[in-house]
């Protein structure tokens, strides 16, 4: 099985935070995970320096290939930094896949 993950570190969530499953809204310096496997990514964050780690509202979501996992993590960065109570937006497509 094909799988992949990527890190960011040092994420400052916008006002309104990130929304989790677990916590409810975390705020301030995050760590953004995202791992792909098996046709979807799952996302997850994490204080910066903490162990704890913590499902982003709307995660798992289907991704069809590598590519678009990676694309979707640049996405979830983005959508932490903009704060709201952010969740999981829509996966970005990088066009590798058949409509």
């Amino acid at each position: 099985m094909d799988w992949a993950s990527w890190t960011t570190l040092g994420v400052l969530t916008g006002r309104g935070g990130v929304l989790t499953e677990e916590a409810g809204i975390l705020t301030g310096d995050l760590t953004v995970h995202t791992t792909w496997a098996g046709g979807e990514a799952r996302i997850a964050v994490q204080y910066s320096g903490a162990s704890d780690w913590f499902t982003m509202a709307g995660s798992p979501v289907p991704s069809p290939s590598e590519a678009d996992s990676r694309n979707l993590h640049d996405a979830v960065v983005a959508a932490v930094r903009a704060g709201g109570a952010a969740t999981v937006p829509a996966p970005p497509h990088s066009g590798s896949s058949a409509q």
